[in-house]
C-alpha cells in the first residue's frame, strides 16, 4: 500500500509530532503521529492501521492506477445515475436587484406550454421510461412566476416516475418572496425537496440590494416565508456580499436565530460575493462550487462568514469531490425555448448551445474542451478531485474561449487547511455540548 496521490498533509503547530492528513478524494481527515506517517510512506504500517487508512482513502494499492481512475472518472457510463437538469422557466423577476447577473437578457420571456409539454414527453421517453431517476431544478428569472408551468411539468413526471418505480424530485432557485406555506405544501406533494433562497445580509442591506420592482424592500416577506416553510422544505440559505458589507452579514444569521429558525434544520448556509453582470468578469469562492478568485479580501471574507455560520450552528459547505457540470454526462440546462446548454451562464453564448428538446444532444467535447485538465500538471495535483479544471465560465470570461484550466492551486493553498480546521473545531464543540 502507498500514500494516495491526492492528500494534503499539515503539521499541527499545537501538537508537536502530529500531522493532519486530508484526502481530497474521500474528504476524510486523520491525525497521524510522525512515526505512523513515516511508516505509511515506507509501507511498514501494522495491518490494522494500514486497513483503517486504506478505508479512509489515505492509502492506495497503486498510485498509477489511482491517477488513471481519476483521469477516466467521467468516461465511465453510469446508466443508473440520476439525470439532472436546470430548467429555465422564464427570464422575468419581481425583484430589481441592481447587481443582477442576468440583467442583460432579463425580460417578459417565458417558456411556452408547448415547450413544457415537449420537455415532459422527452424526459418521460428518454429517462423515466428507461428506469433513470430525474432531478430537476426550476430556475429563472423567478421560477415561481411560472407556477402553472411547474405544476404542468412536475405532476405528469411524478406520475410517470411512480408508474415506472423510479424517483422524480425537483428543487427551486428562488428569491423566496412567493414561496409561502401554501405554495410549499402544494409543491412538496409534487416532488419539491429543496430551495435555494438568497438573503443579502440584515434588513437594511438586503432591502437595498434586493428590492421589489416597486422599490419596496423584500426582507420581511422572505424571512416570514423561511420561517413558515423550513420545516417542510430543505433550504439552502445565504447571500451575496461585497468587500464593503460582508462583516454585517452575521446580523442576518442572528436574526434567523431570534425568529426561531433551528439551524440544524437548514440544509446549508452558503455565501458568495456579488458577481458582475453577464458578459463581464466574474469572481467567487470555493463555496459556490463554481467561479473562483484569489483576492486576499475575498479569501478572508469567505473564511470569516463560514466561521460565523458554524459558530451559530448553521451547516457550511465542505470541500468535496466535485466538478463543473460541463464534465457530467447526465446534467443539462434546458432554456425557455427548449435549447440545451451545459451551464446556466452559457445561455449568454449562443455558440455554446448543444442541441434542444427537438434535436437531442449534439457533440460538445471539442467546443467545450472537455479534456483540458487531462495534463500531467493537473493529474499530479492533490487538489484535482475538488477541482477537475475549475470553472469553464471563468476561463471563458478571462480568455474569450474555454482554452485553459481555471487552476485553483493558489486558492486551495490559502484556504483548505483553514476550512478543515474549522470543521474539526466545530465538530469538537458540538460533540461536547450538553
Amino acid at each position: 500500500m502507498q500514500l494516495s496521490n491526492y492528500l494534503k498533509i499539515y503539521p499541527c503547530p499545537d501538537q508537536p509530532g502530529m500531522n493532519m492528513v486530508y484526502s481530497t478524494i474521500r474528504s476524510s481527515v486523520v491525525l497521524l503521529p510522525d512515526d505512523l506517517l513515516d511508516a505509511a510512506r515506507n509501507g511498514t504500517l501494522p495491518d490494522e492501521e494500514r486497513d483503517t487508512l486504506a478505508g479512509l482513502g489515505i492509502l492506495t494499492e497503486d498510485r498509477a492506477a489511482e491517477r488513471e481512475q481519476l483521469r477516466t472518472v467521467f468516461d465511465i457510463p453510469r446508466p443508473t445515475r440520476p439525470f439532472k437538469a436546470i430548467v429555465v422557466l422564464n427570464l422575468d423577476c419581481n425583484l430589481a436587484c441592481p447587481y443582477c447577473y442576468e440583467a442583460a437578457f432579463r425580460g417578459k420571456e417565458y417558456m411556452s406550454g408547448e415547450t413544457a409539454a415537449q420537455l415532459v414527453e422527452t424526459l418521460r421517453r428518454d429517462r423515466i421510461d428507461k428506469g433513470q431517476p430525474v432531478q430537476l431544478t426550476f430556475y429563472g428569472g423567478e421560477p415561481l412566476l411560472s407556477l402553472d408551468l411547474i405544476r404542468a411539468i412536475a405532476a405528469p413526471l411524478q406520475e410517470a416516475a411512480r408508474s415506472r418505480g423510479v424517483a422524480f424530485t425537483f428543487s427551486l432557485v428562488t428569491n423566496g418572496t412567493l414561496l409561502n406555506r401554501a405554495c410549499a405544501e402544494e409543491l412538496v406533494a409534487l416532488g419539491l425537496t429543496g430551495a435555494k433562497i438568497t438573503i443579502d445580509g440584515p434588513a437594511e442591506l438586503h432591502n437595498q440590494s434586493r428590492p421589489y420592482v416597486s422599490g419596496n424592500g423584500s426582507y420581511e416577506a422572505i424571512m416570514r416565508n423561511v420561517l413558515d416553510i423550513y420545516d417542510i422544505v430543505t433550504l439552502q440559505l445565504g447571500g451575496n456580499f461585497t468587500q464593503g458589507n460582508y462583516r454585517e452579514f452575521p446580523r442576518m444569521l442572528d436574526d434567523l436565530l431570534e425568529r426561531g429558525i433551528d439551524p440544524a434544520r437548514v440544509g446549508a448556509m452558503l455565501f458568495a460575493p456579488v458577481v458582475p453582470k453577464a458578459g463581464e468578469k466574474v469572481v467567487s469562492d470555493f463555496n459556490t462550487d463554481c467561479a473562483c478568485t484569489y483576492e486576499p479580501w475575498l479569501i478572508e471574507a469567505g473564511i470569516e462568514l463560514r466561521e460565523e455560520s458554524l459558530k451559530r450552528g448553521f451547516p457550511a459547505p465542505k470541500p468535496r469531490l466535485s466538478a463543473c457540470m460541463v464534465e457530467l454526462e447526465h446534467e443539462l440546462v434546458i432554456n425557455i425555448d427548449g435549447s440545451y446548454y451545459k451551464c446556466p451562464a452559457f445561455i449568454a453564448y449562443p455558440h455554446l448551445r448543444i442541441g434542444s428538446l427537438a434535436e437531442g444532444i449534439a457533440a460538445y467535447r471539442e467546443s467545450h474542451n472537455m479534456d483540458i485538465w487531462k495534463t500531467d500538471e493537473c493529474l499530479d495535483c492533490p487538489y484535482l478531485p475538488i477541482c477537475f479544471g475549475g470553472c469553464r465560465q471563468l476561463t471563458l470570461l478571462r480568455n474569450g474561449a474555454i482554452d485553459a484550466v481555471d487552476c485553483r492551486r493558489d486558492y486551495y493553498d490559502a484556504v483548505l487547511e483553514r476550512v478543515i480546521r474549522q470543521d474539526l473545531e466545530y465538530q469538537r464543540t458540538k460533540s461536547t455540548e450538553p
